[in-house]
This record gives C-alpha cells, structure tokens and sequence, in this order.
C-alpha cells in the first residue's frame, strides 16, 4: 500500500470510528471528525499533511501525492 492510499485509509477509518462514537457514546466526537476533514483539506491546498509524514516514519512507501 502507497503512503497515499494508507492516508486515505487512516482518514476514512478516522471519519467511521468518530460517528460511530458520536452516535453510541457522546456528541462530542463529531469534533474529532471536523478535525479530520479540516487536516484533509488543508492538505489539499498546502501538500502538508501530518499523517503523511508520520507513515512515512513507519516505513511506508512514497506514493505521488506526499
């Protein structure tokens, strides 16, 4: 898997865990998906993504996007 597919895989999985969590538990999570989908779309426009750098650091190879 290139770093780019995992990003959006990490995001993905990120956006499901907090409305699962937002439905079954407390509100409150939705902020943490606001906090996903604000990082993806700063990401777009400066090609600066956290994430990004953090799976490279564990190895993962270079996709064309990061």
């Amino acid at each position: 898997m290139t770093l780019d597919r995992a990003v959006m895989a990490v995001a993905g999985s990120f956006i499901l865990l907090s409305l699962l969590l937002a439905h079954f538990h407390s509100l409150n999570w939705l902020w943490f998906t606001a906090f996903v989908g604000t990082n993806l779309l700063q990401s777009a426009f400066t090609g600066f993504c956290p994430m990004a750098m953090f799976l490279k650091k564990l190895g993962v190879k270079p996709g064309s996007a990061f």
